[in-house]
């Protein structure tokens, strides 16, 4: 079976266990869209662009990607980089002067120091309000003055340290460089020539009606309220971005060594190694130069988070497969990178040739055992991961955490074979069916009795938890 036939096993699966977790945590809206060798493999979309509205989410709404940014800001300074209009160990000030005069140690920090973070530059300054939504993102005048009021915290190049400042003064360099505004740099350059018609730099008042509305999370209230929409202003370059998640699929799968067109492999290869980690854990996650580095079981990835008031989201890919997985949500809290690294951890197992447990005979049609049963113990699903068949807890974190491999023994009866030998490994699941075949009940471990369970029908202020 090639890699993508595994992947494209697993899909259906991935479907009903985002359209599980939607519903466990009440998120008002998801966007889910994953691809593979430069092609989008799987597009989707869960809740409600706006739920006081009954507006349905489609997988062309649009939402605020936040820290998603960077990664715009950082290939759009390597394109200038290999035209020869800058270099990356140029000093900020060189093109900031506003930096100079203020007599700010950053004037001397290279733009590669501030891609990588390692400039030393304060996070969001000591008025962070602006995140709060308690008053305006800061025009350019405003971001100058948090920068120069105590805006480096450590000298340049001694440690990692996080920073949107610092990437809305990289965006003040492509303005100064280009002789254009950030914002129509990035679209000439990136967004436009790739197609991407749902990505743009910052809030666009003229498509307001395609914006997803973003809530609060679960943090402080047991109820989501409505957050609306703002410009970011000079922030863009850090935390602007909209977008959708097949755009993202399309835009990260020309971060692929060997694929696309917006960068060199050499640029690319600059942008994805790790410069920095964020812990004393030198393989946990770390920082290239705008592309957060880190790995999932056994596999790097490359790609970014995004956190903007009401709108949580995380795009992975890794640069030599060519897999990419990007989940967009519009809640505060919400689980875009507990989804994303369920999803790259279930296309593995489908691609894994070594998986334990018993393949299913090709003559077997696995649609007759899949499906999702409910007892008052829980929910189970049976799904099929490449060519197996594997009971899984679609209620826990991660779908392959305790998972339970199955074996064909005849139409109406699987084996657990391999497991948590806590449950019932080695018994028997059987099906009782109705005359036309449909799945009456299965009984499984413990020998008790589950029925077929589907996501209730809710109104969609209860299924987003606004009320």
């Amino acid at each position: 079976m090639t890699k993508r036939a595994a992947y494209e096993t697993v899909l259906p699966y991935v479907r009903e266990w985002v359209s599980y977790k939607v519903w466990q945590l009440r998120v008002p809206g998801v966007q889910v869209a994953i691809g593979y060798g430069g092609e989008v493999l799987f597009d989707e979309a869960w809740g409600y662009a706006d739920v006081e509205a009954g507006r349905r989410l489609t997988t062309t709404d649009l939402f605020r990607i936040a820290s998603h940014s960077k990664t715009f800001t950082a290939t759009a300074l390597l394109q200038l980089a290999e035209r020869g209009s800058l270099r990356l160990d140029d000093t900020v000030g060189t093109y900031v002067p506003a930096l100079v005069d203020g007599g700010s140690p950053l004037a001397d920090a290279t733009l590669r120091e501030l891609m990588e973070m390692g400039a030393g530059v304060i996070r969001d300054g000591h008025d962070g309000d602006h995140w709060s939504l308690l008053r305006p993102f800061p025009d350019e005048q405003e971001l100058l003055a948090l920068v120069l009021d105590r805006g480096q915290k450590v000298p340049a190049g001694s440690s990692f340290n996080y920073s949107n400042l610092g990437y809305a003064l990289l965006g003040l360099v492509i303005a100064a460089v280009s002789g254009r505004s950030y914002n129509d740099f990035v679209r000439e350059s990136i967004t436009e020539p790739l197609g991407l018609h749902g990505t743009g730099p910052d809030w666009d008042p003229a498509r307001a009606d395609e914006f997803v509305v973003g809530y609060t999370g679960f943090h402080a209230d047991r109820v989501r309220h409505r957050i609306d929409h703002v410009d970011t202003r000079a922030l863009a370059a850090a935390t602007g971005f909209h977008g959708t998640a097949s755009d993202l699929v399309r835009y990260f799968s020309q971060h692929v060594i060997g694929q696309g067109t917006l960068l060199d492999d050499h640029s690319k290869r600059l942008a994805q190694r790790r410069a920095w980690s964020a812990t004393d854990d030198v393989a946990g996650r770390g920082y290239g130069a705008g592309f957060i580095v880190d790995r999932i079981g056994g596999r790097e990835v490359r790609g970014h988070s995004g956190g903007f008031p009401g709108h949580i989201t995380q795009s992975l890919f890794d640069p030599q497969s060519g897999l990419v997985v990007s989940v967009l949500t519009s809640a505060a809290g919400g689980p875009a990178t507990l989804i994303a690294t369920a999803i790259v951890n279930l296309l593995d197992a489908a691609a894994a040739a070594d998986a334990p447990g018993t393949p299913v005979p090709d003559d077997v049609d696995t649609s007759t055992f899949t499906g999702r049963f409910a007892n008052p113990w829980g929910v189970s699903d049976i799904a099929r991961i490449g060519d197996r068949l594997v009971e899984v807890d679609p209620s826990a974190p991660a779908p392959l955490e305790t998972p339970t491999r199955l074996e064909v023994v005849d139409a109406d009866t699987l084996r657990m074979t391999h497991g948590n030998r806590f449950g019932s490994i080695d018994e028997d699941v059987t099906y009782a069916r109705d005359a036309d075949g449909t799945v009456r009940s299965i009984r499984g471990g413990g020998g008790m009795t589950s029925e077929p369970w589907a996501i209730p029908a809710e109104t969609p202020e209860v299924a987003a938890g606004l009320v």
